[in-house]
């Protein structure tokens, strides 16, 4: 069994973008291009505050004129500087998106002749979103109907446009679906495959976007193949030198691994550069599945949470330590250059994995003495996938400043933007998403009825494993927090800074009050980077979208209760 901590990050949009245009890369044009954007229609990302290296790029567009549009149920630093923020019930997108839909169509924002030439599915979406009228939205979006329709304008009027989204949108059960309806949105435009248009997930963490395309998800292998596939396994087989009945079948996902060690399917457990105890959804049934192992290994830099559950913990490197590549969210190949010397024992991880391969009598099959010889490996892999690598070198990244793939051989410079000729399906035509909107897994009750949201702060970074070791980061939020409508505090008689506990089906937890106006009156928001008892992760939902395998962290029902 194996699966990557991407499975919680950026699963859905590679869903999506597969079922819609046949490949998953995260941005379908180079970032150096958004700067000349019309319009950004952004969903679930608060990118001033979590990707402030990609901010600068949006900010540039603005000065140019462009407009943004920003769907999130909090007023972030991003929305506060939208020309329309649409603050919708968290959980309500794939509504929100056919809203979108209805209105352009019904007011002819359609490019009919690229839809017509390069889209399937369009007489099916015209029937499905005829009942996405602005009314018939707003009253499962909790967004006004002027808001839906001044947006729906705007990113119809606009020359150029790209639709970007992140983990609000795609950690859901519907993520998936609201990728692809997204998605549909800039086909009806003509935008995809053009100059400074298209669409864009923002990945949640470096080589988030790579460790799919090198095969770490439970059912792939190198440059997007298959292990379900029998020619793709006879491919890779020979690249390994290993019998194709000697490769493994299909695993589970991330989550679902744990449900495999509680029952003792799984009885060890290898765990490289992740934290799962805090990551993962109802960590009180996260932390039994490790407490049910025989034997946990982990590799790190720092002692993570999980890192204390461990048998034997391996000292690591960090990335300034290490040569390699990352690929980044525009699916472009970069170097990272070791600056320092590893301290003490620690060693890079793929030597780690070398030294336990030899003293499993595994040696051969890992005869690398530099990072540059798996790369290499790599490249050989991938070689007539979809994510093909097979034309990226040292050299032509340095050359290049990066190289994007698909570069199937080494004359080719790489592909910055994709899909302007044909898309990755079958048949060269992308598929429109056609898709009703269904309630999320959990919904509030007379027992639980608030609506829970979870997310970052600019201070801070995914488990917490490595910011809240800073003195600075500490001091500006040394704590998670509620925030919490003035209303709803009004109606709970709380006060700013007062502690409160939450529940939800799963557990429960005590944090302090943020008394803003900039979230909904019916939904709490509580930052996920802390562990333990300071975990909302003990709250939120292990519901999984059915495509995916994604859990729906950012929707679930929570009660919550003023302490004496």
């Amino acid at each position: 069994y194996i699966d990557y901590n991407g499975r919680y990050c950026m699963s859905s949009a590679a869903g999506g973008f597969n079922k819609t245009l046949g490949m998953d890369r995260g941005s379908t044009l180079p970032w150096t291009e958004l700067e000349h954007t019309d319009c950004f229609f952004m969903s679930g990302t608060n990118t001033a505050e979590c990707h402030p290296t990609s901010i600068q790029w949006f900010w540039k567009a603005k000065d140019k004129g462009a407009k943004l549009i920003v769907a999130d149920p909090r007023e972030t630093a991003t929305a506060r500087v939208a020309d329309v923020h649409l603050d919708l019930l968290p959980g309500t997108d794939s509504a929100l998106a056919n809203g979108i839909m209805h209105l352009l169509i019904k007011h002819d924002y359609v490019d009919h002749e690229y839809v017509r030439e390069r889209c399937n599915n369009f007489a099916e979406l015209k029937e499905m979103t005829a009942k996405f009228t602005p009314e018939y939205t707003s009253k499962i979006t909790g967004v006004t109907v002027e808001k839906i329709v001044k947006a729906a304008h705007i990113f119809g009027k606009s020359p150029r446009s790209v639709v970007m989204f992140a983990r609000g949108a795609e950690q859901q059960t519907k993520g998936v679906d609201n990728v692809s309806l997204y998605t549909s949105m800039a086909l009806l435009r003509g935008q995809i495959g053009k100059f400074a248009s298209g669409v864009a997930t923002f990945t949640g963490q470096g080589n988030g976007q790579g460790g799919r395309e090198h095969g770490q998800k439970a059912d792939a292998l190198p440059g997007y193949r298959k292990i379900a596939n029998p020619k793709d396994v006879e491919y890779i087989a020979g690249v390994w030198g290993i019998q194709p009945e000697e490769m493994p079948k299909e695993g589970v996902s991330a989550y679902e691994m744990f449900d495999l060690m509680v029952n003792k399917t799984i009885r060890a457990m290898h765990v490289i550069c992740s934290n799962p105890v805090v990551s993962s959804p109802n960590i009180n049934h996260v932390y039994k599945a490790f407490k049910s192992l025989d034997f946990l290994v982990v590799n790190d830099f720092f002692m993570s949470e999980t890192a204390e559950l461990a048998d034997v913990v391996l000292p690591a490197t960090t990335w300034a330590e290490d040569e390699g590549t990352t690929t980044n969210i525009e699916g472009r190949v970069i170097r990272i250059r070791k600056v320092v010397e590893p301290l003490g024992e620690s060693k890079t991880d793929w030597e780690i994995i070398k030294l336990i391969a030899e003293r499993m009598g595994k040696g051969k099959y890992f005869p690398y003495s530099e990072a540059r010889e798996i790369f290499d490996e790599l490249r050989l892999a991938s070689k007539g996938g979809k994510a093909d690598y097979f034309g990226v070198t040292y050299e032509k990244i340095d050359e290049q400043d990066g190289v994007f793939w698909p570069a199937p051989a080494e004359d080719h410079k790489g592909t910055p933007s994709v899909f302007k000729e044909k898309f990755a399906t079958e048949d060269g035509k992308a598929n429109l998403a056609v898709i009703d909107w269904n309630d999320p897994a959990e919904v509030p009750d007379n027992k639980y009825p608030l609506w829970l949201t979870t997310g970052r702060v600019v201070f801070h970074y995914l488990s917490g494993n490595q910011t809240r070791r800073v003195g600075f980061l500490m001091e500006q939020c040394p704590e998670p927090f509620v925030e919490i409508h003035p209303e709803l505090a009004s109606e709970y008689q709380v006060q700013n800074g007062e502690k409160v506990k939450l529940i939800t089906p799963r557990g429960d937890m005590v944090a302090p009050v943020r008394i803003t106006k900039a979230i909904r009156k019916d939904t709490l928001f509580v930052p996920y980077h802390w562990g333990k008892d300071l975990s909302v992760n003990q709250l939120t939902s292990p519901a999984l979208d059915p495509i995916s395998r994604m859990p729906e962290f950012k929707v679930c029902a929570v009660k919550l209760e003023k302490l004496s």
